[in-house]
Formats: C-alpha cells, sequence, structure tokens
C-alpha cells in the first residue's frame, strides 16, 4: 500500500481513487460484518491473485484495522487503529453505516475510505474519481463489474451469467442483469468500434506503403 502521493495520476495531476484500495462501508454492511465483536479478513485481488489483506475487527461504535504496508524500499510497518462507525436513518426504513475518516484534522463522514499510510477519505488523499477520466467503453464495462460484483459473478463481462444469489428477489435479480446486458453491449460495442478504426487506419498505412514503393520502382 502506498503513503500519501503514492499512486499513478491522471491527466490533471491527481491520483484517483482507481489507484487505491477502497474499503466500502456499504459492503460490509450489504454483508452482515458489522455485528460487534466480529472479526474477519479482507483482502483485494488482481487478475485473481490477491495483492493485498487487512484484518478488522468490529466493535460498538468502530473497526479497528491492523494489517502491514510497506513503502518504497523501507522496511515493512505495523498499523493498528481505530475507525469510528456512524449510523444513520435511512429514508425508508433501515439504518445506514458510514466511516468517520481517522486522518487527523478530518472526521468526515464517509462510505469509502482509501489505503495509503492509514485508511482515509478521497478528500484526505486528494484523489480525483476513477471515472472521471474513462471513456465511455471502460464506464461501461466498470459499471457491468460492479452489477456482477453485487450478483457474486466471475468478474469479467466476458465470463458470461453466473446464477442468481441465494436470498435475491428475483425482480431485482432480472433488472439487475438487464442492467448488466446493457452495459456489456455498450463497451463491446464501442471497442468494434474502436477496432475498426485502427484497422482502416492501419489499411492507410499499408496502401500508402505500396504507392510508395510503385513510385520507387
Amino acid at each position: 500500500m502506498g503513503g500519501m502521493g503514492s499512486g499513478r495520476r491522471d491527466q490533471g495531476g491527481k491520483n484517483t481513487t482507481g489507484d487505491y484500495r477502497a474499503l466500502d462501508v456499504r459492503r460490509l454492511q450489504r454483508d452482515g460484518l458489522l455485528s460487534a465483536g466480529r472479526s474477519f479478513g479482507w483482502s483485494w485481488t488482481r487478475n485473481g491473485e490477491k495483492v493485498a489483506s487487512i484484518n478488522v475487527r468490529m466493535e460498538a461504535d468502530r473497526v479497528i484495522l491492523d494489517y502491514r504496508h510497506q513503502r518504497g524500499d523501507d522496511e515493512w510497518k505495523s498499523e493498528n487503529y481505530p475507525v469510528r462507525v456512524e449510523w444513520t436513518a435511512c429514508n425508508y426504513g433501515g439504518m445506514r453505516a458510514w466511516f468517520r475518516c481517522p486522518a487527523d484534522g478530518c472526521g468526515r463522514r464517509v462510505a469509502i475510505l482509501y489505503g495509503g499510510t492509514i485508511f482515509a477519505c478521497r478528500h484526505c488523499y486528494r484523489l480525483a474519481y476513477h471515472c472521471q477520466r474513462e471513456n465511455l467503453d471502460d464506464r461501461a464495462t466498470r459499471r457491468a463489474d460492479k452489477i456482477r460484483d453485487r450478483l457474486k459473478w466471475e468478474p469479467g463481462i466476458l465470463n458470461g451469467h453466473g446464477i442468481k444469489p441465494k436470498g435475491m428477489h428475483i425482480r431485482t435479480y432480472k433488472r439487475l442483469t438487464i442492467v448488466h446486458d446493457a452495459h456489456v453491449d455498450i463497451s463491446l460495442d464501442r471497442i468494434r468500434q474502436r477496432m475498426s478504426m485502427i484497422e482502416g487506419a492501419l489499411g492507410g498505412i499499408g496502401d500508402e506503403l505500396n504507392l510508395f514503393r510503385k513510385i520507387e520502382l
């Protein structure tokens, strides 16, 4: 995990949220992990391989984060600190969990913390949203993959449909599947358009080379 200022930068000079490990309290709540006394591990993967992990222990009004990180070639450093969890009432019933950013002088109420030296909000790390540098097919692919994650399908839009998650209402499943397929269609169509443009450009270069050869002869 990088520290403040680590990661890639977009064209505007800012790191993006996609360059950092994200810990989303909404996902933890949805998976039923925010019960006091609950302990669990959380990990991040890339191309199917684990690249980072963290241990989380839930207390009455906070989570305790326990992990190790390395900055550049420095020695590995252990971190263990609390992050407050706050609950607010939803408009249509139920409660929603939030993190309070643990960075000194912050305390913002946020859904997602990003892992650098500490887990902090995107404002503290001055992160732009990853979608701000996406093209149309990247955005469609990301949205489709987000739905796949919710449906617990295998990542990757070319992997086809999975099965309906246990406990999900059939109408919700059908709605998410329709939206997923629409995003996949947009992504694949844009990819086909780009490939056609590349083939056209390569064909034009080939024509110019053939003409140049004829002139030389």
